[in-house]
């Protein structure tokens, strides 16, 4: 410790170990030692003692849509990464559609890191994309460093990212294969979809009859065969049905090379509550009934899904309209993600533990950054969340940072409050105050 150059203290530390009074030493932006709480400071050290508030590994969010370039009228790397690191977040991976390009060449790629080295708050990554007609830039994208590659097995919703046939997947998956690289999955079977009672007008029942549970759970059984045949990683992304769950924990027994991670969405909100018109709400798959949420918290507690990421897909207002036929399907919700969690899990017996795992340690994993994120341990990057977490607010959509003053969770009343937010040991939000963006562009390299 004798060549710290920051200190922060407090009661209650999350380590891997388990929660304990603690000092935690960085130099250099690398934490260099987890120490007893009364550890001596060198005088070189600047002393941050946080009181009682818990010092918690900043958030890895391996699920968003950043839309930068192309459609930054709904969102931006600026405006994500603040909303972000107001959330507790300092690690993010950007989506490959929704802007223009889509992340689907190496060119595309370096567009967008272009458009994000100077705007970025926190750190980000890049996804990369699977086409009908791409199979040939997946290799080149995966040695310019995505962290995987996003599909879709039914319609995107828009048309420079069409969604992969049977066929398609497994040309794309044996290619991804072959490098050992991964497939992350928007898993909704177009077949079960076409077939479905079609929604028009505000009513949330005719929505949700319109995305059945079987239109998951035929594209997840598919995705599972094709995984076990080729040997290959896939990730079911944004699992909302609670009827996949048994297909997943058995071909996790089996060995097939499955990852699931689900949203805050799915895990406190439900389709009881969801008033007719309020397209906020619309997301797809969609919010589904209140046993299936008990059910995919069950599946949390044990291990069947990895993780949780918020699936930030924001839009302008005026596409949010009281059709739920029309209105864009997205749910805004970075700098929300942590309390809403953390609200519904304190309630249902869980602790600060738990969350640390789902929305850091493991999604840190997924990615591969796990030697530099999702821990408070030497070695790590400092990068820390600091929460009050029985302090209380009420969401206010005017004070959140993305774009678009949207969302699910207006005027609902949370636990947990962020005091501040560390990026390699440089405090960069607190109270509402920024510094300028310092965030670095990550490859699968790192």
């Amino acid at each position: 410790m004798s060549d710290a150059e920051l200190v922060l203290r407090s009661t209650r530390v999350i380590t891997p170990e388990g929660t304990r009074a603690a000092s935690v030493a960085v130099a250099d932006g690398i934490i260099t030692a987890v120490l007893p709480h009364d550890a001596p400071v060198p005088r070189t050290a600047r002393l941050t003692d946080l009181g009682d508030d818990v010092l918690l590994p900043g958030l890895v969010d391996t699920h968003v849509h950043v839309n930068d370039p192309g459609r930054t009228e709904w969102e931006g790397f600026w405006t994500a990464t603040r909303a972000a690191a107001a959330g507790g977040i300092t690690t993010l991976v950007d989506m490959p559609l929704n802007s223009l390009p889509p992340t689907t060449t190496v060119d595309h790629l370096r567009t967008k890191q272009r458009v994000a080295a100077d705007k970025a708050h926190i750190d980000v990554g890049f996804w990369g994309g699977a086409l009908p007609d791409n199979v040939k830039d997946l290799r080149p994208l995966h040695e310019a460093g995505v962290f995987g590659f996003k599909a879709f097995l039914s319609p995107s919703g828009v048309d420079e990212f069409p969604h992969l046939d049977q066929e398609q997947l497994a040309r794309s998956l044996a290619e991804i294969a072959a490098f050992d690289g991964l497939l992350i999955v928007h898993a909704e079977d177009p077949h079960h979809l076409a077939a479905a009672p079609q929604p028009a007008g505000p009513k949330y029942a005719d929505f949700l009859a319109s995305r059945p549970r079987d239109a998951e759970d035929t594209a997840i059984a598919h995705l599972v065969d094709q995984a076990r045949r080729l040997g290959a990683r896939v990730h079911v992304l944004h699992l909302s049905s609670s009827d996949a769950l048994p297909l997943i924990a058995a071909a996790k027994a089996d060995g097939v090379r499955v990852t699931v991670e689900t949203c805050p969405h799915y895990l406190t909100l439900t389709a009881e509550e969801v008033p007719d018109g309020a397209s906020e709400f619309k997301c797809c798959p969609p919010i589904r009934e209140a046993a299936n949420q008990d059910l995919l918290w069950q599946a949390l507690a044990d291990g069947t899904i990895d993780c949780v990421v918020t699936d930030h897909s924001p839009s302008t207002a005026d596409l949010k309209t009281d059709d739920f036929s029309t209105a864009w399907g997205g749910i805004s919700g970075l700098q929300l993600s942590l309390p809403a969690v953390w609200t519904e899990a304190r309630r249902r017996g869980h602790g600060l533990e738990d969350v640390v795992r789902w929305m850091s340690t493991r999604t840190a994993e997924l990615v591969g950054l796990e030697a530099r994120k999702g821990a408070i341990a030497p070695g790590r990057d400092a990068d820390f969340a600091v929460l009050a977490p029985d302090e209380t607010f009420t969401v206010d959509p005017a004070a959140l940072q993305h774009r678009n003053p949207v969302t699910a969770y207006a005027g609902r009343t949370l636990y947990g409050v962020v005091r501040s937010t560390w990026l390699r040991g440089r405090r960069i939000v607190a109270d509402g105050e920024f510094t300028e963006p310092k965030g670095h562009l990550l490859t699968r390299s790192h």
